[in-house]
């Protein structure tokens, strides 16, 4: 994005997926098959994990609690998030084929899980027996935990086919940095120029988008990382912007500011960032695109109220 340009304002449609009986929805996945994951308040004013698919919202429950929150479907329909346990912890949980499993912690008590691949490898952090939060990557029915980059805690946020794992780590100093974990190893991606940055997705080249600051003292930008190098994908006119998923295309989806001092939803593709609107109300955010270029996220609507929604191509 050439500093100074306006973006564009994109012309894909987009769908309200209401809600599961409240006020208040949010997507925050999506499969090549159009099924979408997400949260809702229902009636009653609980946040319950959703699938969506065939333009009908079901609720997936919980592990025994009140709440629960979906964050990545892969193509086979397995789901991840976390969910409030009977003694009210939380944990992170697996839902498959209509069943809702805990998988348990690294010794703390409480997990999340961020991201699924098509193996069924399962990414996210957990408090470990010393009370510290670590990334951990769950298979064959165990959760191991990735480490740090020297400091004291890690999140794992995504995981691709080829066992990839990314997230973010404090280093020694204290900071920060995304990292890419591969074979047992966590290496640090380092920034756009700053102090921190944050990695938040990979597709199945390789490919990471992340936040980071490009100088010090300076609001985060969107980041694509690809062969080694951390490109600066700028912003939609204002300070700051967010890149939280990739597809195998290269396409970027995300949320900035714009040159209004709104927040709304864009995708980027071709080296251009694209505003993809809102549902009527001032803000709109993404959180993932699949290979189709399908994408979803939140938006407000006119009346206020955030709801999940899909932006179709």
């Amino acid at each position: 994005l050439i500093s100074g340009a306006i973006p564009a304002v994109a012309q894909s449609p987009v769908t309200d997926l209401g809600t599961l009986g409240g006020t208040w929805s949010e997507a925050n996945g999506i499969n090549d098959g159009g099924q979408i994951v997400g949260a809702s308040d229902t009636a009653s004013g609980e946040m319950h994990a959703f699938l969506w698919e065939k333009e009908v919202m079901t609720d997936l429950g919980t592990l025994g609690g009140g709440e629960s929150y979906a964050y990545t479907i892969n193509n086979a329909g397995q789901i991840v998030g976390r969910s409030t346990t009977a003694d009210g912890t939380i944990h992170a949980f697996l839902w498959e084929n209509g069943v809702i499993t805990g998988l348990g912690t690294l010794g703390g008590g409480w997990s999340e899980a961020y991201g699924i691949n098509a193996l069924g490898q399962i990414v996210g952090e957990s408090t470990t027996g010393d009370g510290y939060v670590h990334a951990f990557l769950w298979e064959n029915g165990g959760m191991a935990d990735l480490g740090t980059l020297g400091g004291g805690e890690s999140y794992g946020i995504r995981i691709n086919d080829l066992r990839q794992v990314v997230g973010l780590s404090n280093t020694a100093v204290g900071v920060a940095h995304a990292f890419l974990w591969e074979k047992g190893t966590m290496t640090d991606m380092g920034t756009l120029g700053g102090n921190e940055s944050y990695a938040l997705g990979i597709n199945d080249l390789g490919q990471v988008v992340g936040a980071s600051q490009p100088g010090p003292a300076k609001k985060v930008h969107a980041f694509l990382w690809k062969n080694g190098l951390m490109a600066d994908l700028g912003t939609l006119g204002g300070r700051e912007s967010y890149a939280w998923a990739v597809n195998n295309l290269g396409q970027v989806a995300g949320y900035s500011d714009t040159a209004r001092g709104q927040t709304h939803a864009f995708l980027w593709k071709d080296g251009a960032m694209t505003d993809l609107g809102t549902l009527g109300g001032r803000l709109s955010f993404a959180y993932a695109v699949n290979n189709q270029g399908q994408i979803v996220g939140a938006s407000y609507t006119a009346s206020g109220s955030e709801h999940a929604c899909l932006w179709s191509p």
